[in-house]
């Protein structure tokens, strides 16, 4: 264990080295390694017992370090689990004028993305899904639940409903559901999204690896076919500090 604190926290002469709290010596070191990438998103931070030994420091000292780095939203405490990394991450811009899906938004930015699948498959619809798509009594609904992540940080929640009749196999969908849908010539040519502010709670915090009550931005979306149809009904939970949403105006005529 002292190797792998070693490696990770090079914490000789923590005791004399200059002035100030030790509890913001040690803060400073574990910060230091979560931005150098020596401590990873996901990470698991070494137990309480253990930095205080190496560092020789009380636990107190340790549990003072460790509450900062969670207020600062660089560390998460799971209940039963322990204290995991969040990884800074520079803000994403989404512009607001053009109607694309995740993985066509991330790959303009150069970013690797994959999905974790929440829920995926054939369903009876709810009264709201026959509502909102224009369901007939008897018709499914195709449902699908995905955790994005782009560089393998997660950044969103989406859960997305579709009539069966343009999705009747949900696991022919692997990354974009818009280039499967433009297969059956059901993507959409355009949507309206109301976009609101939320505060984070379990267990979607937990997926998001972010604290409960952290900011986050709640999105739903109505899709359309050139038709009028509505194709998509799309719920999503994005990560309040990964997101700006940018819309361009302009001053219309008198």
């Amino acid at each position: 264990m002292n190797q792998t604190l070693a490696a990770i926290l090079p914490l000789d002469g923590l005791q004399s080295a200059g002035t100030g709290p030790l509890y913001r010596k040690l803060r400073q070191s574990l910060e230091d390694a979560i931005r150098t990438g020596k401590l990873g998103h996901g990470d698991a931070l070494p137990a309480e017992r253990d930095l205080a030994d190496y560092a020789q420091v009380s636990r107190v000292t340790v549990r003072k370090a460790v509450d900062d780095l969670v207020k600062d939203g660089l560390l998460t405490r799971k209940h039963g689990s322990g204290t995991f990394v969040v990884k800074p991450m520079s803000r994403v811009e989404q512009p607001l004028t053009r109607l694309t899906s995740f993985t066509e938004d991330m790959a303009r930015r150069g970013l690797v993305t994959r999905s974790e699948w929440l829920e995926r498959g054939l369903f009876h619809p709810s009264p709201e899904e026959m509502m909102m798509l224009g369901l007939a009594p008897g018709e499914k609904v195709a449902r699908l639940g995905r955790l994005r992540l782009g560089n393998d940080m997660p950044l969103a929640i989406e859960r997305a409903s579709i009539s069966a009749n343009f999705l009747p196999d949900p696991s022919a969908v692997t990354n974009s559901l818009y280039a499967e849908l433009g297969k059956k010539d059901a993507r959409p040519v355009r949507a309206i999204q109301r976009i609101s502010a939320c505060n984070m709670k379990n267990p979607d915090a937990g997926l998001l690896a972010v604290p409960v009550g952290s900011a986050g931005l709640s999105i739903e979306r109505v899709s359309y076919l050139a038709s009028g149809r509505v194709v998509e009904l799309t719920r999503s939970l994005y990560r309040g500090d990964a997101y700006d949403f940018v819309a361009e105006l302009s001053l219309g005529e008198n």
